[in-house]
């Protein structure tokens, strides 16, 4: 089980709870603004952008080289932004705060 804690553009937060499937389709499922998941999940339209806490990066890693293009494409990028649809659920994600980009 993890429990992930969103935060919106709006500064509203929202903290879901899931033990499988990707951290994207549990926003999505959870209704978070600004996380819209419309490729399906598949690395391909940034459309559910994050910004990982830096104390909480290690727990999702950084980008592979796939995701790491599509966040070329965004404005919002930083050192700390990854695609909730390439984080898989996991208990190592438990506690984990994201800030959504858009």
């Amino acid at each position: 089980m993890a429990k992930i804690t969103f935060i919106t553009q709006d500064n509203d937060t929202i903290t879901a709870e899931a033990t499988t499937g990707t951290v994207m389709e549990l926003a999505v499922d959870n209704g978070v603004q600004g996380i819209d998941g419309d490729c399906g999940g598949v690395c391909s339209c940034a459309t559910c952008h994050v910004h990982v806490r830096p104390e909480d990066f290690e727990k999702t890693g950084g980008p592979n080289d796939i995701e790491k293009d599509m966040l070329e494409l965004d404005d919002e990028v930083s050192e700390y932004s990854r695609l909730t649809c390439q984080l898989d659920v996991s208990e190592a994600l438990d506690g984990i705060i994201l800030k959504v980009a858009h």
